[in-house]
């Protein structure tokens, strides 16, 4: 029997992959089930398994190699079996990914920064300009070195009566100065001088201060740097989501001191899988969505997918990116187990070895950035998914309780809705019971 082994589509955006390594080699025996190769996807490394047993036949992509979704990349079958025509399927020359070169950077570029000096406005006050104002409109003096345009008859009047022409403003065509303007200016009678304001004294010196100098800096300014697969898959599919999608948002602040106590206990507990914050919500939201289904819903264009099982997606950063991988039926397991079963996939996640299962189908998502002493933030919606909860940090803060101040834990959730899916109230009060689970912690034992 003959098996294809093809480009799997791993994500709702992938569009191809590529072929990290082979972990079988050709004539190597197969059974069902065994990993066969590791895929680069746009969100991880991912081991595939086979589908069909026999031999390894033909390796038709070899490592590095980036192809299509759903091309063949290898053959798996018996001995006698004649593979040439399925070999045939796959292109000529698979495009074989070729190793990043490092961006050429320009040599550096040696930069000098030079001082400005700046510019200073001055202001002249040993001008009389109570004899500018006397001769009337004439204020504005021309420029040093141009020409007055005057009237011979008006130079002559000018002249004798000592005013000068360059104090004057003319009224003749083009500005020029006419009889008419000096005879005015003579007319006008001698304003009143303005009585002096007494001198200020002269201010100190000013401290002679250090001059400050940049040294000249060296080497590139700036780089860009490729999108890695994950990065231009989160470019990609983000726009999609907090475009189209009607986000609103609903916050609540959980009092912890219940919670944080019974954590404490817990991990206590010799032989007892440790227990984190996250696993507490992700056990509450389970619970709750079993109460509000029309919260663990999806948009599908035409209609909205009310899931039955909890399904939830845990965001975890990764040094390139972000990913979710999914922890599947979570409102029928145990706090133990979602907690070793959620450290599990946040370790293969970081390490690039979640399976194909991992990485897709989640009815709900959870983001925790506590850890970074996030106190509150929104997240986006991961599509088709309607809703996602950002969690904040636990804070001991003033606490106001029965006129009486203490010291209480406190953490704000707050919850995003694809109001095609949810209404407010809806949404509302799907946080209102996460927030009854968490303040009232053994029921998440039960």
């Amino acid at each position: 029997m003959i098996t294809r082994v093809l480009m799997p589509k791993l994500s709702e955006a992938m569009e191809q992959g590529k072929v990290v390594k082979w972990l079988k080699r050709e004539g190597e025996p197969v059974k069902g089930g065994d990993v066969i190769a590791e895929i680069e996807t746009d969100k991880a490394n991912v081991e595939i398994e086979a589908f069909g047993g026999g031999l390894l036949r033909k390796i038709l992509v070899p490592d590095g190699g980036q192809v299509p979704v759903g091309q063949i990349i290898g053959v798996i079958a018996d001995p006698a079996d004649d593979i040439g025509g399925v070999a045939a399927e796959s292109p000529k020359a698979p495009a074989v990914a070729p190793p990043a070169e490092a961006p050429a950077h320009a040599p550096p570029v040696e930069e000098t920064y030079k001082s400005t000096p700046e510019t200073t406005a001055v202001v002249s006050t040993g001008a009389d300009i109570s004899q500018v104002e006397t001769v009337g409109q004439a204020v504005a003096s021309p420029p040093s070195g141009e020409r007055v345009r005057a009237s011979p008859l008006a130079k002559k009047i000018a002249a004798q009566a000592g005013v000068d022409l360059k104090l004057l403003r003319g009224t003749g065509p083009g500005g020029r100065i006419v009889r008419r303007d000096v005879e005015t200016a003579l007319a006008a009678p001698p304003a009143a001088a303005a009585p002096l304001a007494p001198a200020a004294p002269a201010a100190p010196p000013a401290a002679a201060r250090p001059a400050f100098t940049v040294p000249p800096r060296s080497g590139v300014e700036f780089e860009d740097v490729p999108f890695t697969p994950m990065r231009a898959a989160i470019a990609r599919r983000m726009p999609l989501s907090k475009g189209p999608v009607p986000h609103f948002y609903v916050t609540s602040e959980v009092a912890m001191d219940r919670a944080w106590a019974l954590r404490e206990e817990l991990n206590a507990l010799e032989g007892s899988p440790r227990v984190s914050v996250t696993d507490f919500v992700i056990r509450a939201c389970a619970l709750a969505l079993s109460r509000h289904p029309a919260v663990n819903a999806s948009f599908q264009g035409q209609a909205v997918r009310v899931h039955h099982r909890a399904h939830i997606g845990v965001a975890v950063a990764l040094e390139g990116g972000l990913i979710t991988p999914v922890l599947r039926d979570c409102d029928v397991k145990p706090l133990a187990q979602i907690a070793v079963e959620s450290r599990d996939l946040a370790e293969r996640a970081r390490g690039g070895k979640l399976r194909v299962p991992e990485l897709s189908g989640a009815t709900f998502s959870l983001s925790n950035l506590g850890m970074f002493d996030v106190e509150e933030f929104s997240a986006i919606i991961n599509p088709p998914e309607g809703a996602i909860l950002a969690v904040g940090s636990v804070l001991e803060k003033p606490v106001a309780e029965g006129g009486q101040l203490r010291v209480g834990r406190r953490m704000r959730m707050t919850l995003s809705c694809d109001h095609r899916v949810i209404d407010g109230a809806t949404g509302a009060r799907f946080l209102q019971d996460v927030k009854r689970f968490l303040e009232e912690p053994l029921r998440l034992l039960v």
